[in-house]
């Protein structure tokens, strides 16, 4: 049988031989911290993180709980729903900026940066698939094409109704990084939700302007 090259490895793949739960990156909270500060004071904050159930705050250095990281990205919308989306895309340009400055190396930046852009978003697509259970989680995630993904089951929004899609962190990552690396008008819109289809499909489309 064929091996299906672009559903890659996610953290569930990884933890289920251990009978653990699930990890994503820990800048699915921390990055969220500075906009959540700026809007309703660091003593709000705290209780925030509180009452969705965070007990220990992640140091940075590892992996964390998917669970702690969707509990409060879903206690944020329920309890600021006007504001929310900015505030999540703010964190994902955060985390987006965070994967620039210590993850992607700045020689290979710097090449990316002259490349076509077709030749650009193929290079870092391939790269954010193979990094993909640092935002993904449990869900499965799929490189539709260089300029399209998809993630099956999402976790910051399992469980989720929604009229509109949800993933504004997700989005504004994918966003941030075709900017900086593959072409500066490059947007992304999220144009499925696991939280409004039944298909249970999170798909993020990536236009160059």
């Amino acid at each position: 049988m064929e091996v299906d090259r672009n559903r890659w490895r996610t953290s569930e793949d990884v933890r289920h031989e251990a009978g653990q739960d699930a990890l994503i990156g820990p800048n699915a909270i921390l990055q969220l911290l500075p906009p959540l500060d700026r809007a309703f004071g660091p003593a709000r904050t705290a209780q925030m993180l509180a009452e969705a159930g965070v007990t220990a705050m992640p140091d940075g250095t590892r992996m964390i709980p998917e669970t702690d990281a969707a509990r409060l990205h879903q206690f944020l919308r329920r309890d600021a729903p006007e504001i929310a989306a900015c505030l999540s895309a703010e964190a994902g340009r955060g985390t987006a900026d965070y994967i620039l400055a210590h993850r992607i190396p700045k020689p290979v930046q710097t090449l990316l940066k002259l490349l076509p852009a077709s030749l650009a978003a193929r290079a870092l697509s391939g790269a954010i698939a193979k990094h993909a259970w640092t935002f993904a989680g449990s869900g499965t995630f799929r490189v539709v094409s260089p300029w399209c993904f998809e993630i099956g089951q999402n976790p910051i929004v399992r469980g989720e109704t929604s009229a509109t899609p949800l993933c504004h962190w997700h989005a504004a990552v994918f966003e941030r990084l075709y900017r900086v690396l593959v072409h500066p008008a490059a947007t992304c819109v999220e144009t499925a939700c696991c939280a409004s289809s039944a298909a249970g499909i999170c798909r993020f489309d990536i236009t160059s302007g």
